[in-house]
């Protein structure tokens, strides 16, 4: 296939330059560079705003939106683009008579002033490849950052998410449903130093904060199930949650119970804040709860969390998130439930998030939010499947299946009703890990997944704080997870010796 790309030369960023490198080792694919002249210029403030916040932050100079030139596209250049396939459009120039055209829309808007307006009002735009000839999306994404209080961040998890979505395009994927596109704001000066102002003194807020608190800290909420449990009644349960108490300098987070041997034991991430890395713990509950405190099963070199543990074939197995590894690994149980041998790498060479397995219909599937060459760690969501646990564990051909900010990442176990697969996610267009959703999954097999949202769950009086991220249920313990305020010591009003605290609230920064 003869590719053009058609960019305007005045508003050359690197993206733009490893975009074409990428589609160029695409398969079967010839990539050719045009030229465009007029596009719509960023207000000054913006580039201003982008090298303040490199300043402020010490962030490298040569990122994805970092400019760069014609002469960097002289390979592409040389390549004839008069008989073109398909036309790339990144600048907004339309379609000429009788050429097939694609253009990269923000907001249904082809302007990148656009897509930066959206990521200082804090919210990620809606990013499209449109047919021109018949105007309709051939695909469409929500992608997502977790630095949208850094533009400059923030946009280069934008311009990386793009890229996942161009090359999807170019192989079959469509569809991505993401509800209504807000209507499409352009920066402009005042919006670029409101912003300025606004995240200066954020920033500055949260290192005070940070000399007093733990952050960011989690709890774990649990309680016995003998009706209803959440997925059935889609909102909190009027008694509450009980919360499994953590010492103030470490948190639980993650929960997965698991039954074994007429056992219940709970499996979380514990994060100590002293070390800054997460090992996984366990702990036995009884009839009145747990018995004694969490203790570590598994550790690393590398952050673990998100203990997915499950039995098959009469053998406990683990997959903790190691995307830290770049691998998603699979652990076996010598001796449960504090006995963990790593069994084998199930996908290697990923950075994957929350990897979720189930067995359906004699087939083994894995969903996992994975970071495709920067951009965020909660946006793009991949499907694997194999005949056996042990694999072989082959891509989906549509990968990433999805990419949405506030559907993608898995939130727990997969729940089977009746005849329907109830899949949690995590709703984080608000921020990491601030709701729980349930879907339906009405597609799975291998030419296409798909899912109907039917809940969005969020905290509340029942569930106080800013964060619900995590669902899972064995037997009759039900879990979540949550924020928490942590204080770092106390001044008490008799002598200034500071002392830890382990009492928590409800606020989380």
């Amino acid at each position: 296939m003869q590719l053009t790309i058609r960019l305007d030369p005045a508003r050359l960023r690197q993206w733009h330059v490893r975009l074409a490198a990428r589609l160029a080792r695409h398969a079967n694919a010839r990539v050719a560079v045009e030229w465009y002249a007029g596009g719509e210029k960023l207000p000054a403030a913006v580039p201003l705003l982008f090298s303040l916040e490199k300043l402020i932050y010490r962030l490298p100079g040569d990122g994805l939106a970092a400019a760069a030139s014609v002469d960097d596209f002289a390979r592409f250049t040389t390549n004839a683009p008069q008989a073109a396939d398909l036309v790339l459009d990144l600048c907004g120039a339309g379609r000429r008579p009788g050429e097939r055209t694609w253009q990269l829309t923000f907001d249904a808007t082809p302007s990148e002033a656009t897509a930066i307006g959206a990521l200082i009002c804090r919210r990620a735009p809606v990013v499209a490849i449109t047919d021109l000839e018949t105007g309709v999306d051939v695909i469409s994404s929500r992608p997502g950052s977790e630095n949208n209080h850094i533009l400059l961040l923030a946009f280069e998890d934008l311009l990386a998410r793009t890229g996942t979505l161009v090359t999807a395009a170019l192989d079959g994927a469509n569809g991505w449903h993401c509800g209504e596109a807000a209507p499409a704001v352009a920066a402009n000066t005042r919006a670029a130093l409101a912003f300025a102002t606004r995240a200066l003194a954020n920033a500055a807020a949260k290192q005070l904060y940070l000399l007093c608190y733990y952050a960011p800290h989690w709890r774990v909420g649990w309680r016995w199930v003998d009706g209803p449990d959440l997925i059935d009644l889609r909102t909190h349960p009027s008694g509450g949650w009980r919360e499994l108490p953590d010492d103030g300098v470490r948190f639980y987070a993650d929960p997965f119970p698991i039954e074994a041997g007429g056992r219940l034991h709970l499996f979380v991430e514990e994060f100590d804040h002293r070390l800054g890395r997460g090992v996984i713990s366990a702990v036995e509950f009884g009839q009145s709860g747990p018995i004694g405190k969490p203790r570590r099963v598994l550790e690393a070199a590398t952050h673990l969390s998100y203990p997915f543990v499950f039995e098959h074939r009469s053998e406990m197995w683990m997959v903790p998130e190691s995307c830290s590894a770049g691998t998603i690994d699979l652990y076996r149980a010598e001796r449960f439930p504090d006995g963990w041998v790593k069994h084998a790498t199930l996908v290697p060479g990923v950075v994957a998030s929350d990897a979720t397995l189930f067995e359906h219909d004699g087939r083994w599937w894995m969903f996992a939010t994975v970071q495709d060459e920067g951009g965020s760690y909660s946006d793009a969501l991949n499907l694997w499947s194999a005949p056996d646990l042990l694999g072989p564990w082959t891509p989906h051909r549509r990968n990433p299946v999805l990419v949405d900010l506030a559907t993608a990442r898995p939130g727990g176990r997969v729940a089977k009703r009746g005849n329907k697969l109830i899949r949690p996610f995590q709703d984080c267009r608000n921020g990491y890990g601030t709701a729980l959703g349930l879907a339906e999954i009405t597609r799975l097999d291998d030419e296409g997944f798909e899912q109907h949202v039917e809940t969005i769950l969020r905290p509340g009086p029942l569930w106080p704080g800013r964060r619900l991220h995590t669902l899972n249920r064995a037997g009759r313990i039900e879990c979540i997870d949550g924020s928490a305020w942590s204080r770092k010591f106390t001044l008490p009003s008799l002598g200034l010796r500071p002392r830890l605290s382990v009492k928590h609230s409800p606020i989380q920064t």
